[in-house]
């Protein structure tokens, strides 16, 4: 337990475990966007999906259990991590700082990651809870789609919302796997490939619903 606590207050701890629970999360939207794919096949698809994951009763309760710590986890470590390199730099560069090897996902990490958790749980309420939904019906996830982005309002903050999941998890991947050792360095930082293609395909799947919806393509 010492040891945990030791590496949890280091700063490498930290970044494991934002790598760690980073990778619990990609994992999860994989499967999450996958399934959300499941709309185009109309109700009998998603909904069938729901029922099974319903139907594993404790198992669910267990994913989700597991979700949150790692969203928690992982928010603890950033915000943390964030405040110790301010500490470390209360003054900023002179001519600020000029950005080599950094992307517009690197740059934008912390906005990012902000305006994802706004999402998170105006997403709960939308369409988990359905306390924000204008036509909730429980256990039927197809019409709670189809009916949820009528409103034009919704459509673009959830693609706001997805773009900066895609630039987040194209991000997230690279350097998660720096921090764990998958990722060896290389003379050319800018070419992730592997993160580069999951960010756009995740970001991809999930950002085509709202606009089919909302074009009429998923019949209510």
């Amino acid at each position: 337990m010492n040891r945990a606590l030791a590496l949890w207050h280091s700063s490498i701890g930290k970044h494991a475990v934002m790598a760690v629970t980073g990778v619990i999360m990609v994992l999860y939207l994989i499967t999450h966007v996958v399934a959300n794919l499941l709309i185009f096949q109309g109700p009998s698809g998603i909904n069938a999906y729901s029922r099974f994951l319903h139907g594993t009763g404790g198992a669910l309760w267990i994913a989700r259990l597991v979700l949150l710590v790692a969203v928690v986890l992982h928010i603890m470590a950033a915000v943390q991590l964030t405040n110790r390199r301010r500490a470390a730099r209360p003054v900023g560069y002179a001519a600020g700082r000029q950005p080599q090897v950094s992307t517009l996902a690197s740059r934008t990490i912390r906005w990012g990651g902000a305006l994802i958790l706004v999402f998170l749980i105006y997403h709960i309420l939308h369409f988990t809870l359905g306390t924000v939904h204008a036509s909730f019906v429980e256990g039927d996830p197809y019409h709670n789609v189809a009916t949820g982005f009528r409103n034009p309002l919704v459509v673009v903050f959830y693609e706001i919302a997805m773009a900066a999941v895609g630039l987040h998890l194209y991000h997230g991947i690279w350097s998660s796997g720096r921090t764990l050792g998958v990722s060896t360095p290389s003379p050319r930082p800018l070419r992730r490939q592997l993160a580069l293609a999951l960010g756009v395909l995740v970001w991809l799947g999930f950002a085509v619903i709202p606009l089919a919806v909302f074009a009429g393509m998923v019949p209510a």
